[in-house]
C-alpha cells in the first residue's frame, strides 16, 4: 500500500479530516474530532497506527509480525503497522476500518447524529 491511496481512502470515509497536529510530516486522520489514524509522510515501508480494541490488538500482534503495539501511542489501544507485503491490502483496509468504526462507536449520540448528516 502506498502513502497517497492510504490517504484516499481515510478521506473518502464520512466525517474525516486529515491535520498535521504533530509537525508536517505525520498525517493525522479524525472522524468528528477524533484521531483513528496517523502515519508519517516519509516511512519506507508505509507504516500506520490505528486504534484498536485492546483484545484484539494482542491477538493481531501475536499472529501477524507486520502488527506491534502502537509507536508512541497507547499500547494497549493503539497498534502499528508495517505495510511491508506480508498481509493483503484488503487486510490492510481492513483494519483501518475498524479503526474508524472503533472511534464512530464511541461518539456521543450527538456527534453520531452530525455524522450522520454528512
Amino acid at each position: 500500500m502506498y502513502l497517497e491511496e492510504l490517504r484516499e481512502y481515510c478521506l473518502s470515509k464520512k466525517g474525516v479530516e486529515e491535520c498535521f497536529p504533530f509537525g508536517e510530516d505525520t498525517f493525522v486522520y479524525k472522524v468528528m474530532g477524533k484521531m483513528f489514524l496517523l502515519t508519517g509522510i516519509n516511512s519506507n515501508p508505509l507504516e500506520m497506527n490505528v486504534k484498536c480494541d485492546p483484545d484484539k490488538a494482542i491477538e493481531l500482534r501475536e499472529n501477524f509480525p507486520c502488527v506491534q503495539p502502537g509507536y508512541h501511542m497507547s499500547k494497549k489501544h493503539w497498534n502499528t503497522i508495517t505495510c511491508d507485503g506480508s498481509v493483503s491490502q484488503k487486510q490492510l483496509l481492513q483494519w483501518v476500518d475498524d479503526s474508524y468504526n472503533l472511534v464512530v462507536d464511541s461518539l456521543p449520540k450527538k456527534l453520531k447524529a452530525e455524522l450522520e448528516s454528512f
